[in-house]
């Protein structure tokens, strides 16, 4: 069933079924895929926009119907076919919060050379685990909890203290309520400010 066609078509399509002269189902097929071109025009932009409203009528007539098609139409079987189940990554995430992706990041800034671009680097991991910490949680944390994880995630090899890294500050990452619509505070204001006689 393709609903959209309407049970106007799939009627048309079940009375062609029952039609027992072959030439006269022939041609009757051919008035009802152009009738389907005009309810559905698009379609017309696809390339084989023919041959699939041939595969249409095919699949509404439940594949019975005995008729000279001008194209190789669909098999039943290749609709009916599930696609194959996708591999999930089974990666263990030691904290969800932060994620696989700053998981690699902390390895890359680990085999980074030492120098100003690799303490860059390490300053703007500590901020990102931060930010994520806090969208998480939503409470405060320390910084000493950020770098602690980091030596964590590093193995040790990131060893830094409050005073060698300053992270951005909380308020940096709270998400801000949505304003009101200055339109409906105008409004509001010109209420109360008109005359009462």
């Amino acid at each position: 069933m393709l609903p959209e066609y309407g049970r106007h078509i799939h009627q048309m399509v079940d009375y062609l079924c029952t039609i027992e002269d072959r030439t006269v189902r022939n041609e009757q097929a051919h008035v009802v895929v152009e009738v389907m071109g005009n309810i559905n025009p698009v379609l017309r932009d696809a390339a084989d926009f023919k041959h699939k409203l041939w595969d249409h009528l095919a699949i509404m007539a439940d594949f019975k119907l005995d008729i000279d098609y001008p194209y190789e139409i669909v098999k039943k079987e290749s609709l009916e076919v599930k696609p194959e189940v996708l591999a999930y990554p089974q990666k263990r995430i030691r904290y969800r919060h932060y994620g696989h992706i700053l998981e690699n990041m902390v390895k890359k800034a680990v085999e980074y050379p030492e120098g100003e671009d690799r303490k860059h680097l390490i300053s703007l991991i500590a901020n990102q685990m931060k930010k994520c910490f806090i969208n998480w949680n939503k409470d405060s944390v320390e910084d000493q909890k950020i770098l602690d994880d980091l030596r964590e995630y590093s193995q040790g090899a990131i060893s830094l203290s409050p005073e060698d890294l300053q992270l951005c500050g909380q308020r940096t990452y709270v998400q801000r309520r949505p304003q009101r619509n200055n339109g409906q505070r105008r409004m509001q204001q010109n209420n109360n400010q008109r005359r009462k006689y």
